[in-house]
């Protein structure tokens, strides 16, 4: 196979590339909002136009919410599942936004050339770079390496309510040795990355209800419950003063890292302080002994995500309120148990109930984490030949957020995910303004034929 050719090939067609993300970025695709649905279906099919001109065997498939693109290639060789979803974020504000977000534009900035505009990095200029590496071998050697099967969706950004029914309705067809995802970060510019952990994600509202009705406190006060300090109490004993989470059992499953990976993160160009510099903050709050990076890909967290209760406009009432409620979230590593977690803090907050208070729950999702052994030789070859591509060595790291269908393809479909992508920490993930680096386009696309070549070798 003649990986020269393609990467010139590559080259040759970043002109046509581009021209054909910014017509697929042109499609406000925002899976969000019902007004939209016409333009989902339009980036669909789009989607199936592009890979049956490559010759794939291509169809859109319907669900009860937007539809899924599946298409096949090849009939020998490992068979590797590409994923990647069409639908983006809503762009409100609008109002700060440089220019229309479906309008997108290519722009020359001090840190170099970026396409700028919505779904540029979060999912659309991402999978493109792996379809272009696939036209470019299909032009040069006319037809791909190995067996494709292709899988794009169109509610990942709606928490893809039709994708886990999808999977189990299609678990044969989609079954392949292991899937490829592109949707997820480069570690710097210049060091690409395969995510082989992810954590999972818990979410728990609830709501401390005590007197029958909000109450003066000149009255009351001193002698009434007032839910907000019982609140604020059950929240102050979540973590001790080493920041653990103290939660019975909550650290149940958490591994501990090997070394050796331990060494590999501490070896990459990372500085904490910078981290931190950069959004206003100096000094890590997490768990006392860990690294920054540790912390924040491969331990566990507790986190307050909103907290309100009585008087909070303008002016002042002295009130003590009826309720107070919080929305807390937990960040899972390892093998912890999501829905075990979640009766066990139910339990801890039951127990520091004063009498005349009560507590109402919500759950907001239970996903377990995922880690993908690197013992698959996929991933070994997949790193070398990123390396091959990129100024420094590709590393093995772990992503502070969740990415269910990792797990959805592990637990449905029985395989590992090699989850490898090119955006960048200011690409501006689902915020105004939102850009992706042309060298990560470009520079992508050449990743992906060096990997295809790499795994069929």
């Amino acid at each position: 196979m003649n990986l020269d050719a393609v990467l010139a090939k590559i080259d040759d067609n970043m002109p046509g590339a581009t021209d054909r993300l910014l017509g697929l970025l042109r499609l406000p695709s925002i899976s969000t909002d019902p007004a939209y649905k016409a333009d989902c279906d339009a980036a669909a099919d789009w989607l199936v136009t592009e890979l049956q001109d490559l010759g794939i065997d291509a169809s859109k498939r319907t669900t009860s919410g937007h539809p899924m693109v599946v298409g096949h290639t090849g009939d020998s060789g490992p068979h590797i599942l590409f994923y990647g979803h069409y639908d983006v974020q809503p762009v409100d504000p609008i109002e700060l936004w440089d220019h229309d977000p479906f309008d997108p534009v290519v722009e020359e900035t001090a840190s170099g050339r970026v396409i700028r505009g919505r779904g540029t990095a979060d999912d659309k200029g991402q999978f493109m770079t792996f379809i272009e590496a696939c036209r470019a071998w299909k032009e040069v050697h006319g037809s791909l390496p190995g067996r494709i099967t292709f899988l794009f969706e169109g509610e990942e950004e709606c928490s893809s309510p039709s994708l886990v029914p999808f999977l189990q309705d299609n678990a044969k067809e989609l079954h392949a040795d292991f899937a490829l995802i592109c949707d997820t970060a480069m570690h710097d510019t210049q060091t690409p990355a395969i995510v082989t952990m992810l954590r999972g994600l818990l979410g728990e509202g609830l709501e401390i209800s005590g007197p029958d009705k909000d109450l003066h406190s000149g009255y009351f006060g001193g002698a009434a419950i007032n839910p907000i300090r019982v609140l604020a109490d059950i929240i102050a004993g979540l973590h001790d003063d080493q920041g653990r989470i103290t939660i019975p059992g909550f650290y149940d499953g958490v591994p501990d890292m090997p070394p050796a990976l331990l060494a590999q993160w501490d070896a990459l160009d990372f500085d904490p302080a910078t981290f931190l510099g950069d959004v206003g903050l100096s000094e890590p709050a997490g768990e006392t002994g860990r690294s920054v990076l540790e912390m924040m890909w491969a331990r566990p967290t507790c986190d307050v995500n909103g907290i309100w209760g009585g008087y909070t406009g303008d002016g002042f009432k002295t009130v003590l309120p009826a309720q107070a409620s919080a929305k807390i979230s937990f960040r899972l590593v390892g093998t912890q148990d999501p829905l075990k977690i979640r009766a066990a803090f139910r339990e801890q907050v039951r127990a520091q109930l004063p009498p005349d208070c009560s507590v109402t729950f919500s759950d907001h999702g239970a996903s377990a984490a995922s880690q993908m052994s690197t013992a698959n030789p996929a991933f070994e070859k997949a790193r070398n030949a990123l390396s091959d591509e990129w100024p420094k060595p590709a590393a093995y790291i772990g992503c502070g957020g969740s990415i269910p269908i990792a797990g959805h393809f592990r637990d449905i479909l029985g395989m590992d995910s090699l989850l490898i992508g090119f955006g960048q920490a200011d690409d501006q993930l689902h915020s105004p303004n939102e850009k992706y680096n042309f060298d990560s386009f470009h520079k992508g696309t050449r990743s992906w034929a060096r990997i295809l070549q790499a795994l069929n070798a």
